[in-house]
């Protein structure tokens, strides 16, 4: 399987599934798997930030991608962000060597300026190799690494194996434009630009010149839904589509409980068979599931996808 500057669509973040006990639920992976691809999706990310790759041990991480790219029909990338350039490079090659089409690189929190940064993935694509295709994840909100467009184009110009921006900036919509403004101007390549914060933005990404989204909003197929209704210039049922989910959405992108939230709803619509986390995790009160099953009951009224 590959990506390609040319990626499109809905690559969704997935979460890993454990038991109660927390050891993972191997069944519970291969069920999501499926369920991201029969909700349309055009790739997987796995190991990301919301997928606790921090919390798992190599074996485990290894485990899980041979699992989701042994039963994916779609890119599987894998994330490998670690803070050594040591874990960094054996993941990667790992995936590659597994069948991963790429893998996602995140700077690390310490960077502050824009040569530090620049500096950082030239060592980090050294590290995995330039042969290893890769997306460059722009998240400040949670890195706390601030990419101005300059200095995300000047990594893309740097290495030629980068070929997707996961866009995780916030506000960012005038940082797509400047970056597809560069790419008419002649100034930079081609590469494709996916977006995070868990859809919260992809009401006006698309037309800003995002190619699709890269997060893992419980409802991945509205997400596929959305992206075509754009690619088929039906914006008022784009907008009314997203209008009706951006509650959940909202309520999802609370810092600390945002994965909690993301996973009650996977296991409210039969998907995993827990919302169990690894510790340390923040899990919901009961108060806060009911609230999530008072907007999935509303939503249902919309969307009879929610209707779990």
């Amino acid at each position: 399987m590959t990506f390609g500057v040319q990626s499109k669509g809905v690559y969704a973040i997935a979460t890993t599934p454990f038991f109660e006990n927390g050891s993972i639920d191997f069944d519970s992976v291969d069920r999501l798997t499926d369920f991201y691809q029969d909700s349309g999706c055009t790739g997987i990310t796995i190991l990301g930030i919301m997928g606790e790759a921090p919390k798992l041990e190599p074996e485990e991480s290894r485990a899980i991608i041979k699992r989701v790219v042994s039963r994916a029909k779609v890119p599987v990338i894998v994330g490998v962000s670690a803070p050594g350039f040591a874990a960094m490079k054996s993941l990667a090659r790992s995936s590659m060597e597994i069948g991963a089409a790429g893998v996602m690189i995140a700077p690390t929190p310490a960077l502050r300026t824009d040569d530090q940064i620049v500096n950082y993935f030239a060592q980090a694509v050294e590290a995995v190799g330039e042969d290893v295709p890769w997306v460059l994840q722009d998240y400040p909100l949670t890195l706390n690494v601030v990419m101005s467009p300059g200095v995300v184009a000047k990594i893309i110009s740097n290495h030629p194996s980068c070929l997707m921006l996961k866009h995780e900036d916030w506000p960012g919509l005038e940082k797509i434009s400047r970056l597809r403004a560069m790419q008419k101007a002649g100034e930079l390549r081609p590469f494709s630009i996916l977006c995070g914060n868990g859809g919260m933005f992809l009401d006006f990404e698309p037309e800003r010149g995002a190619d699709g989204a890269m997060t893992g909003y419980g409802f991945p197929d509205m997400l596929s839904e959305l992206i075509d209704l754009f690619a088929q210039g039906k914006r008022d049922e784009a907008h009314d589509l997203f209008d009706a989910h951006l509650p959940l959405i909202r309520y999802e992108q609370q810092l600390g409980i945002g994965l909690a939230i993301r996973k009650y709803v996977l296991k409210r619509r039969g998907v995993i068979a827990s919302d169990a986390q690894r510790k340390p995790a923040q899990m919901l009160s009961a108060a806060a599931r009911a609230e999530v099953d008072y907007l999935l009951a509303r939503l249902a009224k919309r969307d009879p996808r929610a209707a779990v």
